[in-house]
């Protein structure tokens, strides 16, 4: 499913690009195309400010944006608010420093700000350790508070007598125990899950939250947090790391030196299992990316056929085509996070298997 989708997104997205450099190639008006590989990739990379509307006033395009804290070490702790770079048309002088934001990334560069590139067209300038506060970072705070508000209002109703489940907990509590029964308990001993279900439950709450968020069109939506590979590493790694370090005796034996296979074949399946370790978090790590970015892509690429083809008939099937891939997304936000949690579960239940005899 996965490689189908991102398939799909990257040749609508060579098509839309194809007609997008043959339209630049006609007239003096190419400064004036529309261009939809910028839109795209400006939507799916994060940004040291945050977007809020656009309006145009007096033929001029005007943006709303919110500053966010740029937080730099660099020769010592530099603090200011990304408002300083006026959307990168100013340096940022700090002692003896300038700064420079260019394509959504910091530079060190001299008093004309000047960006140098090697011969690969690649920028040269160093960059001074970044610590900022960027779109994906408020926006991945912004579902922890979700998140938080969530469970505490939930757990309030728990507080006073039994009774029926309203509200907020009447949303929460299908889902938690939907996760418990048959993600957690269906994967992993009973007497060793619950254990492990706090973990799994704020997996699959942030996973899902957060794709949703990335599905809202304005703000405070938009950012594509799951499908920034920081943040799908970060999450892989804690299950690499909760995995083996709850490993049974049992569980690295059969890695190592499973029993009940010749010495010579032992040798050559230990270095596979070794291997296998690591290929795990690889694979949670791929699959969250690929689907969150490519739903993206392909939502914002079908769009933009309306802008590339520049013809009111194509309007509504794009419009259509983009309401059904927004459907689609909505499963595929819910389905993500259930596949993440539910291979999380798996890889513990396997380690923290009991064995038999």
């Amino acid at each position: 499913m996965q490689h189908i989708r991102l398939f799909i997104a990257l040749s609508v997205l060579w098509a839309i690009t194809q007609n997008s450099f043959a339209a630049d190639t006609h007239g003096d008006d190419s400064e004036k195309e529309f261009d939809p590989m910028e839109m795209i990739m400006h939507h799916i990379a994060d940004s040291h400010e945050w977007h809020v509307v656009s309006y145009n006033s007096n033929g001029e395009e005007k943006h709303i944006t919110i500053p966010l804290p740029v937080i730099l070490i660099d020769n010592g702790l530099h603090v200011f608010m990304s408002s300083a770079f006026h959307h990168g048309e100013e340096l940022v002088k700090k002692g003896d420093t300038y700064y420079k934001l260019y394509h959504g990334k910091i530079y060190r560069t001299d008093a004309s700000g000047t960006i140098a590139y090697d011969d690969n067209h690649e920028v040269t300038n160093s960059k001074p350790l970044d610590f900022s506060i960027t779109r994906n970072v408020a926006s991945m705070w912004l579902s922890i508070i979700l998140i938080i508000w969530l469970f505490t209002s939930a757990a309030k109703r728990y507080r006073g007598p039994p009774s029926a489940p309203k509200g907020v907990q009447s949303f929460v509590e299908p889902l938690i125990l939907f996760v418990r029964d048959d993600i957690a308990y269906a994967q992993i001993d009973k007497h060793k899950a619950d254990r492990f279900l706090p973990f799994l439950l704020t997996l699959f709450f942030f996973i899902w939250i957060n794709n949703l968020l990335g599905l809202i069109p304005f703000f405070p939506g938009g950012s594509n947090l799951t499908g920034n590979i920081s943040l799908t590493l970060v999450l892989a790694l804690i299950t690499f790391f909760v995995t083996n370090f709850s490993g049974t005796k049992s569980y690295w034996g059969h890695i190592f030196w499973m029993p009940g296979v010749p010495v010579p074949i032992r040798l050559l399946l230990s270095v596979i299992e070794f291997i296998g370790l690591f290929t795990k978090p690889f694979a949670l790590m791929i699959r969250l990316l690929a689907n969150i970015t490519a739903g993206h892509i392909i939502i914002l690429s079908l769009f933009s056929l309306i802008f590339v083809m520049k013809s009111i008939a194509i309007a509504p099937v794009s419009v259509l085509m983009v309401l059904m891939m927004f459907m689609l997304e909505l499963l595929v936000a819910v389905l993500q996070a259930y596949i993440f949690t539910l291979l999380s579960a798996l890889f513990i239940g396997m380690a923290v298997a009991s064995e038999e005899h």
